[in-house]
């Protein structure tokens, strides 16, 4: 048996917060202690408290960093960590750009595996300890993230996506053997470790009817596994997809035909609905989920973030990288905040960090595991500096409250807010951050 014991400023969630004086939606301790044992948080509360319980376990003093759940992506695209910040195109464009090439090279076991080790260190070094994440439609790209967070004893979920048209040569399953791959990952990784399997159609455009079928098939051989596609992100999408299955009634409805949509279903963007799509939403319990810097980038739309969730829809956020702009959450959240402005929406900061964490974890169905601080919740564990800046510090004076301190995070915060994270109780921040030399191409 292994315990560690943190000390520092705690905020955890119990529920959505109702708005800036809901405080019964949350702890807030100003000198906590968090106990880990054997990569699972066994106590929190007042330090004196937990110290007691723990009287020979050393001690991490965190002070007066605020300590919070690790941060939960929803959606995130690990072959396009070389093409983030690609320069001007929208969607479709964007798609055979840059990305369709840059996934061909996931056809090459050495170089997933070198991504893939890059892409978590990234992903840790900003504080996220949970993704979902879109790989390529090689099983390889598959292998080596899921081998890469069991290594690191990381909560990852994730699928090769499957796509049997509309992208190039060296890009493409069938719809036979889209099946065929994605059966033998989930056999292998799914439920091995923290890895959870995702069933991944990458959109209408790049699967035919047959396929669709085949994922569907899939989803209902193991209702354990989530499903995650894209929907609504853009116009000229929407279009050609309808080109492409004008027997459905509307774009949700080529994947409610085929039995993809339920509980567990993660849908990227899903920004221009229909009245139907969303009552299909609605009535079927599928998660929209909202990538704001991805869809300011491309110029894709704005997130209709209030009228979901007034007809009941729990919807996650995400970095959408690569045509996200940052793999932080708390930019994404700055993001956000400005998306629902223009809209005349409000995401208060509590509710913010709330979505990030429980929030994110609920719409996974995984919040008895992840996303809190309770006893017995896996212990992965952002540490949040506050004034990790000559900025921030500036600002961070006049914070009166703690939703003043928890906003100038959202909107100054990056990593460099990012004090430590703990992974299943490790401490991960100060060994991920990536390294640029071996990032960069080799000299010719």
């Amino acid at each position: 048996m292994t315990e560690t014991l943190l000390r520092g400023r705690l905020l955890t969630f119990h529920r959505e917060p109702a708005d800036q004086t809901d405080t019964e939606a949350y702890t807030y301790l100003e000198d906590a202690g968090l106990l880990i044992r054997d990569g699972l948080i066994a106590a929190t509360g007042p330090f004196a408290d937990v110290r007691a319980q723990a009287p020979e376990a050393p001690i991490t003093d965190h002070r007066p960093h605020l300590m919070m759940a690790g941060f939960v992506d929803t959606h995130i695209h690990f072959p396009q960590v070389q093409v983030i910040a690609s320069w001007g195109a929208q969607l479709l464009d964007w798609l055979n750009g840059y990305t369709f090439p840059e996934e061909t090279r996931f056809a090459d076991p050495a170089h997933c595996a070198r991504m893939a080790s890059a892409f978590l260190d990234l992903l840790i070094a900003h504080g996220t300890t949970t993704a979902v994440s879109f790989c390529s439609v090689h099983s390889a790209s598959a292998e080596a993230l899921f081998a890469e967070a069991a290594r690191r004893d990381m909560r990852m979920l994730a699928g090769k996506v499957m796509m049997d048209r509309n992208a190039p040569d060296g890009l493409r399953d069938t719809a036979q053997s889209g099946y065929d791959d994605s059966k033998a990952l989930i056999d292998r990784w799914h439920g091995r470790g923290r890895n959870g399997y995702v069933i991944t159609p990458r959109f209408a455009i790049t699967s035919t009817p047959e396929q669709l079928r085949m994922a569907g098939a899939l989803a209902a051989e193991h209702p354990e596994c989530h499903v995650q596609t894209h929907l609504s992100e853009n116009r000229a999408e929407i279009v050609y997809t309808a080109e492409l299955y004008p027997e459905a009634r509307d774009y949700l409805d080529v994947y409610q035909r085929h039995g993809l949509l339920g509980p567990r279903t993660l849908l990227g963007h899903a920004i221009h609905l229909e009245p139907r799509e969303i009552d299909a939403l609605a009535a079927t319990g599928a998660h929209p989920v909202f990538c704001p810097t991805s869809n300011l980038f491309l110029g894709s739309g704005l997130f209709d973030d209030a009228g979901l969730r007034q007809r009941g829809i729990a919807s996650g956020i995400a970095t959408d990288v690569g045509a996200g702009t940052s793999y932080s959450m708390l930019q994404t959240l700055n993001e956000g905040y400005k998306v629902l402005q223009l809209q005349g929406q409000a995401l208060h900061p509590l509710r913010a960090f709330h979505w990030a964490t429980r929030g994110n974890a609920e719409v996974l169905g995984l919040a008895d595991r992840i996303g809190t601080l309770d006893a017995g919740s896996e212990a992965d564990i952002v540490v949040l500096d506050s004034a990790a800046t000559e900025a921030m510090a500036l600002r961070t004076e006049r914070a009166g409250t703690l939703a003043e301190e928890l906003f100038i995070l959202q909107v100054m915060g990056c990593d460099r807010a990012i004090a430590e994270v703990y992974v299943s109780g490790t401490a991960r921040k100060r060994a991920a951050r990536p390294k640029d030399r071996h990032l960069m191409p080799e000299p010719a």
